[in-house]
């Protein structure tokens, strides 16, 4: 029950109350003032009654009244516990935010910052160091650009993730809108003198690494207000080669560098695949031949074979016929044992 809802009870038990009192008090005059031998309108018991009805009434709406500050007791308490632990969160956010502005004062600081935001870019996109791109490689120009992306054909992109952000943080700190906007102006110079610092470095040779520069805006909010700020810096920036990214549009870039290399790959493994169908081509044209040649060898070693089995041995077998026939039959006879003298032994 709502806190309206229980003023309203209680309001309509009061005037209950208040009329059982009016009806009371009007009965017992009329009583006083009825005629000699007339019956009175309300005998004692009703009277009993009407009290009791009116002692109830008011027990109700002491009951009422009660519940209603126990509940309103209650319900302070738990606002007053909401409150208190908003307040504990707002100065818990306060305390990191004063932290990070800290931390952001440094430059070296704010230059770890971004290399920790473009570490997590390059995780997420599924980047491998050594693999996919290396850190800190020293060009023959001198510069050493924070992330040099290997992509196809041998050619590389380079990334810069250092960002000015001093007049930046000034423009949040600033107490009246005047040094805001004196600060806003000097964030966009010092941005716009970033991006000329990295066309001059020599980032982009032809031949070597494709026509653009990265550089790493480590910061949503930050990335917005350049565009919001400074509308012309990006047409200015892609003038001089240079793009800028953010973390969401530096993922969007890594997706892109991540299908060409795999589309080169792919393009890679094909060809060397048709080359070997080529060479595999060659090498079963001369096993054909060759298998060719010692097939009809042996079909020539099959036929002379067969040949010898067959007509050379009926030949020969006729021939030793032929000669079988021509050799002389004589009698057998059986010599006469009583014709044949004894050898006389000399001596």
């Amino acid at each position: 029950m709502t806190w309206t809802s229980l003023l309203a009870v209680s309001f309509v038990a009061v005037v209950s109350a208040a009329m059982a009192a009016g009806v009371v008090l009007a009965v017992v005059p009329s009583r006083r003032s009825a005629p000699t031998g007339t019956a009175p309108s309300v005998s004692l018991e009703d009277l009993a009654a009407h009290r009791e009805e009116l002692r109830h009434q008011f027990d109700r709406v002491n009951d009422l009244v009660l519940g209603l500050s126990d509940r309103q007791a209650s319900q302070h308490g738990e606002v007053s516990a909401a409150l208190a632990e908003s307040r504990r969160l707002a100065v818990r956010l306060h305390d990191t935010t004063t932290s990070l502005r800290r931390a952001l004062a440094n430059p070296k600081t704010r230059g770890q910052w971004g290399e920790r935001m473009a570490d997590d870019v390059l995780r997420l996109a599924g980047f491998q160091e050594g693999i996919n791109y290396r850190r800190q490689v020293t060009l023959p120009s001198g510069t050493v650009p924070d992330v040099t992306f290997l992509l196809p054909g041998d050619l590389v992109l380079h990334m810069d993730v250092k960002f000015p952000l001093d007049n930046y943080l000034r423009a949040i700190d600033a107490e009246t809108p005047t040094a805001r906007k004196a600060a806003d102006a000097a964030f966009v110079r010092d941005v716009r003198q970033r991006v000329k610092e990295i066309a001059g470095r020599g980032y982009v040779q032809p031949g070597i690494t494709v026509d653009h520069v990265l550089l790493f805006v480590p910061n949503e909010a930050v990335y917005g207000f350049i565009h919001e700020h400074d509308p012309e810096l990006a047409d200015l920036a892609l003038r001089q080669r240079v793009v800028l990214c953010s973390p969401f549009t530096l993922f969007a870039v890594l997706g892109v560098i991540r299908q060409a290399v795999e589309a080169h790959e792919l393009n890679r493994t094909s060809d060397e695949v048709l080359v070997r169908l080529a060479a595999f081509k060659d090498q079963w044209q001369r096993f054909s031949d060759q298998l060719d040649v010692v097939a009809k060898r042996f079909d020539l070693a099959h036929r002379g074979l067969e040949e010898l089995t067959t007509t050379r041995r009926r030949q020969l077998d006729r021939e030793l016929s032929h000669i079988a026939e021509m050799r002389p039959v004589h009698p057998q006879t059986t010599p006469d044992p009583r014709a044949i003298s004894p050898v006389e032994r000399a001596g």
